[in-house]
């Protein structure tokens, strides 16, 4: 591998002369990596995910103090180190401060983007650095490494933009004549010129070549992908970037980057795999799947009647019931509602009434959404129960009371092949005694269908903002209107 990489040596203290200072950033670097491999682990179970948070944090506190340790920083090359730190800290202190839990997702894939694109200029300046000393084994890495970052700064911004909901971008497929033609040329292009490169890396042309094609694929992988399968898709342009930082790791003999790059990588890719199992989807399906697709064959669901509930209502049923399971869904998140939530089982528990919670894989924008808003307001972990546990219990459970979700218990992904959800598991509320939906309007989900759930003869419908629902049914239930009244 030195024989492969005869630049990047110089970056790290010669073991033979400064021995000292080569242990202690090895020292830095390895305890470093334990952190990040103790923090998945760690994040991986409820019970100890704080202590999983830790464990990365210290991870990157020590990788960054063995990086300033290298000897090629010169004075000046600190105080640009500062400042860029000092503005890095200013944009993400507010962002992890003010970013609400319901736009995480686009805030992870906007740190994707960063750096994805921290990655590729890192591979850019490396190549003309190194230019025309380089061989073709760390050009091909540069190339590559460069390709994946351009592609993923792109496809990230077009995720986040299409969970945001903003106005230019639709969230239903964009598709056009000769799309996955389109796609592969311009990928194609981008391959011919890393082996171009590869032959002859003087051919300095070919590098902005390689960037435009790498930022139009980004663009053009992203748009015709529905906004139900952007989290999938957020997961996948992770591993993408870890697996450019563990190229640059290659190139730049940085032992760290190779190991972080590459736990990021295939934690982005196992991810993405229990989401799309969660789907009942393949990757393939999720890249391809919606090529093609129309308006039409999005919402064919033929609308039918409705009933709905006043809270006095839903609250005489709720509080009359024996066993009650609450869904949460993107609703319950977008209102804040969790506090109501938990305030809500407890008002019902008071009355002699069973609550547990049913948790869909896919609920909300990420797996383990709903777990951790539910956890902020100090819900029991035990109620928790997961979709392949819950799903028989449901023929036994009086009312299923579903707050803002949609898609994941549409009874349609079970019979009709037409739907885009078809196949998905679902939970099953729609076997429960009766079934109370909490939305604010008749809008479909993430997926673009009708829910069929809402037009069950078994489902009320009670309209309004998952939080100020939630106080209404508590005051119902608890009495307390009956006192003020009186």
């Amino acid at each position: 591998m030195t024989e492969l990489l005869p630049m990047a040596t110089s970056f790290f203290p010669d073991p033979s002369t400064d021995t000292g200072l080569y242990i202690l950033i090895s020292l830095f670097y390895l305890v470093g990596a334990i952190g990040f491999v103790l923090s998945l682990k760690w994040m991986s179970d409820a019970k100890t995910a704080r202590k999983g948070i830790f464990a990365g944090e210290i991870g990157f506190v020590l990788a960054i103090i063995g990086t300033l340790l290298l000897p090629v920083i010169t004075t000046t090359g600190y105080i640009y180190i500062a400042v860029a730190m000092l503005i890095g800290a200013a944009i993400g202190v507010p962002l992890g401060l003010l970013v609400p839990m319901t736009a995480m997702p686009q805030r992870i894939a906007l740190s994707h983007a960063f750096g994805a694109l921290a990655a590729g200029l890192v591979g850019i300046a490396k190549y003309y650095d190194a230019t025309p000393d380089i061989n073709w084994f760390v050009m091909a890495v540069l190339g590559i490494e460069i390709t994946l970052g351009a592609l993923v700064f792109t496809g990230s911004l077009m995720a986040a933009g299409k969970l945001q909901e903003v106005k230019w971008l639709a969230q239903r497929p964009i598709v056009f004549p000769l799309q996955k033609t389109l796609n592969f040329a311009v990928l194609g292009l981008a391959v011919l010129m890393v082996v171009i490169l590869a032959v002859d890396p003087s051919q300095v042309w070919a590098i902005p070549v390689i960037i435009v094609a790498g930022l139009a694929f980004g663009v053009l992988l992203i748009i015709p992908i529905g906004g139900a399968d952007m989290p999938t898709v957020i997961a996948l342009l992770n591993s993408y970037a870890g697996i450019a930082a563990a190229l640059l790791g290659f190139v730049l003999e940085n032992n760290l980057l190779i190991v972080a790059g590459a736990l990021d990588g295939m934690s982005g890719l196992i991810l993405s795999i229990i989401m799309c199992r969660a789907m009942n989807r393949s990757f393939r399906n999720v890249l391809f799947g919606a090529f093609g697709a129309t308006e039409a064959e999005w919402s064919d669901q033929e609308a039918g009647s409705i009933r709905s509930a006043s809270f006095d209502e839903a609250g005489d049923i709720l509080k009359n019931s024996r066993l009650v399971v609450i869904v949460p869904g993107y609703g319950m998140a977008v209102a804040q509602a969790q506090h109501k939530v938990r305030e809500l089982a407890d008002t019902l528990e008071k009355e002699g009434v069973e609550v547990k919670y049913a948790i869909h894989p896919v609920a909300g924008r990420m797996p383990g959404h709903m777990n951790v808003l539910l956890a902020e307001a100090n819900v029991p972990y035990e109620q928790l129960i997961d979709m392949e546990e819950i799903n028989p219990e449901f023929p036994q459970v009086d009312v299923v009371l579903v707050l803002g979700a949609n898609d994941v218990v549409n009874p349609a992904a079970r019979h009709d092949q037409k739907s885009p959800i078809y196949g998905m598991p679902i939970l099953d509320v729609d076997k429960a005694a009766s079934v109370m939906v909490v939305k604010r309007s008749m809008r479909p989900g993430f997926a673009g269908v009708e829910n069929e759930l809402f037009f069950n003869e078994k489902t009320l419908m009670v309209f309004g903002d998952a939080k100020d629902v939630m106080g209404e049914l508590i005051t119902e239930i608890s009495g307390n209107r009956d006192s003020i009244n009186v």
